[in-house]
This record gives C-alpha cells, sequence and structure tokens, in this order.
C-alpha cells in the first residue's frame, strides 16, 4: 500500500536535505538570546529507547499527579512527574505507535500491528487488548464508555469502554498520499470530530457514529500527489463551540460546531498543532514559523521567524509563555504577547545511534536528538522528551541556574 512507504511529517524538508546536492536550505542557526529567564533542569530520566528509528508521537500524558509514558519496543510505565521516580513499569511485547492517555479510568496505548490495549493506570495490569483495522499513529478519544480510535486506513472506530467490542464503524476518505501521522479524535459535547488524510472534517456522533456533517477544509492543487497532501495532521481544538482545525498545504480554518459552516479561514500549512487561548490562536507553521493570530478573524498579531525550518513542535501555552521543542533537542520559551525568544534548554547532546549510511544522510537534519511531540505542563513544570527517549523536567527559576546549554 503506497501509504505505508510515506515519508514523516517532516519528510519534505528532511528527504530534501538529506543529500549535499540538495538546494533547500538547512534550519536557520540559533540566534544568541540577551538576558535570558532562568530555567532550571529538576530532574533527568529516559522512558525506554523512545522510538529509535520511527517518525512516531510518542507524546507522555499527565493523570492526577502521574506522568504515563511508552516507548516503540513496548515498554509502559508510570513516573512521579515531580522527581521522574518510576512508579511502576510493564511491557507489552508490540511496537507501540500512540502515546498513552486516560480515559474513564483506563490507560489506552496503540500499536503499529492495530492494536488497542487498555491497562490499569494504578499498576500497568493489562485489562483487554482489540484489533482494530490498521496502525494506530494518534491516541483514542473517549466519553460515556464509548473509545473512539482512528487507524490509518481512514477507519474510525467506536469501541466499548469495558470490554474492547466494537459497536461501530465509519470510513474516511484516504488519498494515494499522505503524511505519516494522523490527528487524533476530539470529542466535545457527544460529538466526535474526525480530521481526515483528504481535508475534511467530519463530525459524528458518539452513540453510534452517524455522521452529521462534513466540511471540506482545504482543496488539493497542483499537479503532483505531492503538491496535492492536505492532510489534516493537527488535532482539531474545539472553543466555545468553535473548531479550530489546520491542514497541510492548506489552511487554518474556523467551524461552527452545530452546523459545519465555515467561519473564517486563512491560507497557512501545518501539520503539528495549535493551542487556543481567550482571545487568541498559537501555532507552528510547516517551516517553523510561530504564529499568534485573533481567534475571531484569523488576524496575526505577530509571528516568529527565528527557528525557521527547525522542525519545531506545536506550541504549548504556560505561565505566559509559549514552549515548543525542535528537530536538535532544544526546547524553547517564547513571549507570549510578542514572539520575543526568552529561553532555551536542550534535553540532550546525543550520540548516534544509527547506521554510517543513514548518519551520512542525516548531516543536515541529524536524527539522534529530534523532539516530535509538544513539551507537556504539569502544575509549576515543563515537561519534553526527544526521539530516543531521554525526558527531562524543567522550571522557571528567580535564581541564578546551571548554564543554558
Amino acid at each position: 500500500m503506497r501509504r505505508c512507504a510515506l515519508l514523516a511529517a517532516c519528510l519534505v524538508i528532511v528527504s530534501a536535505c538529506s543529500t549535499p546536492s540538495s538546494n533547500v536550505l538547512p534550519p536557520v542557526p540559533l540566534p544568541e538570546i540577551k538576558d535570558p529567564i532562568r530555567v532550571l533542569t529538576l530532574w533527568k530520566r529516559s522512558l525506554g529507547f523512545g522510538v529509535y528509528n520511527n517518525y512516531l508521537k510518542l507524546r507522555p500524558y499527565f493523570h492526577q499527579q502521574v506522568g504515563y509514558g511508552v516507548d516503540y519496543y513496548g515498554l509502559v510505565m508510570a513516573f512521579n512527574p515531580m522527581t521522574g521516580e518510576t512508579i511502576w513499569q510493564t511491557n507489552l511485547d508490540l511496537p507501540l505507535s500512540t502515546g498513552p492517555v486516560i480515559i474513564d479510568g483506563r490507560l489506552y496505548t496503540g500499536s503499529s500491528q492495530g492494536n488497542l490495549v487498555a491497562l490499569d493506570p494504578k499498576d500497568g495490569h493489562e485489562l483487554w487488548r482489540t484489533q482494530v483495522s490498521s496502525e494506530i499513529l494518534a491516541p483514542p478519544a473517549g466519553e460515556e464508555g464509548i473509545i473512539v480510535v482512528r487507524s490509518v486506513d481512514g477507519r474510525v472506530t467506536g469501541l466499548d469502554g469495558a470490554t474492547g467490542k466494537r459497536r461501530w464503524v465509519v470510513d474516511t476518505p484516504v488519498p494515494l498520499l499522505s503524511l505519516r501521522g494522523t490527528s487524533a479524535p476530539v470529542i466535545s459535547e457527544g460529538i466526535v470530530l474526525v480530521g481526515s488524510d483528504s481535508g475534511k472534517l467530519f463530525a459524528m456522533t458518539l452513540i453510534d457514529g452517524t455522521v452529521l456533517w462534513e466540511v471540506q477544509i482545504a482543496e488539493a492543487t497542483g499537479r503532483s500527489e505531492l503538491e496535492r497532501m492536505i492532510d489534516i495532521d493537527a488535532t482539531p481544538v474545539v472553543v466555545d463551540g468553535v473548531i479550530y482545525v489546520m491542514t497541510y498545504q492548506g489552511r487554518l480554518v474556523t467551524v461552527q460546531m452545530e452546523t459545519g459552516r465555515i467561519l473564517w479561514a486563512r491560507d497557512i500549512s501545518s501539520y503539528t498543532g495549535m493551542t487556543v487561548d481567550k482571545s487568541l490562536v498559537y501555532l507552528s507553521d510547516s517551516e517553523s514559523r510561530i504564529w499568534a493570530l485573533n481567534r475571531f478573524n484569523g488576524a496575526t498579531l505577530w509571528r516568529q521567524d527565528k527557528l525557521l525550518r527547525r522542525s519545531v513542535t506545536a506550541p504549548i501555552l504556560k505561565d505566559g509563555y509559549l514552549v515548543v521543542g525542535d528537530y536538535n533537542g532544544y526546547v524553547h520559551w517564547i513571549e507570549k504577547q510578542d514572539g520575543k525568544l526568552v529561553a532555551r534548554k536542550r534535553v540532550e547532546a546525543g550520540y548516534y545511534l544509527f547506521n554510517s549510511e543513514a548518519k551520512e544522510l542525516d548531516k543536515i537534519f541529524p536524527k539522534d536528538n529530534n523532539i516530535l511531540v509538544a513539551p507537556l505542563a504539569e502544575d509549576n513544570l515543563i515537561v519534553a522528551v526527544d526521539r530516543l527517549g531521554n525526558i527531562r523536567g524543567y522550571k522557571l527559576s528567580p535564581l541564578p541556574d546551571e548554564p543554558m546549554f
């Protein structure tokens, strides 16, 4: 199947940059930060081997002051987010392809073989596992005893949360070529929202999967399949009955939840994600520009270009700052008012884990330090993890701390 051979979400940049003859521009060098805010590293640990040489977004998860993480090789663990200390760990003997999530008191993770596994979050005991139609690349969502899973073949499956038995299935269209990744389903007021690789947003009922409406967020243009890619890989956000949704090589669009009517749109390309506060939408685009937009009309408040082509993650919002990770293991703090870079930390200096041929191809975008998932906020902490499973807990500090690098 052609989808299985697709490039990762940063494929357009990485593949073009992997040979010396490429004319694609490299990432910009990091600028000096004058008078940075102080960031303290509170703890360091690892979450197994991370994703190793795979492009997977295994983002940790926090719930009731406990952190949960997985690695590609089947490790699932719980840890104290204040200290990094392990609470429990188990191995599922599966190639895990989604980060963990807790829904209705159960811990869920999915595999590249199409398994969804439910665990007891107190001790990691397996409750059940079930098979869906294909690989799962985004965490499930759930409410009212129903778990919703979106698999890479476009199928959306509703499962019984207590048993894992299938309750309904809806097919969504999948183009010949798409990015490696899917947006996670979102549930709001009994409605499941699913973004497709064909640039459509679907709304369906949680109870039985009945499709209520669908809307085309972006139109495919261009002659080649590559130019026509308009995946919705960034998970939609719902605020006050309005859905914010983005496509790759397409648009940021707001959609009225009740009717599916488009309220406003503007051209912007993204596959990472966004965060929304009471007045602004913050996002990273496919060239790693960071934007702050008016959430009511899409007007630009500011744009930060100093991380251009550094494959930054979606931003999170914490203590008045946006926080993103980049391809080389750096975590950046950005002033939310004006987009000014105010601090950075590096998760790990890294070591090369891959073969000599891969090393030669990765001179411009080395793989060892990639941060593939957005950092997380937990109480007064920022937690970031790189592709090799190195995870760090950071805290803004009013006192002098260790060197920034």
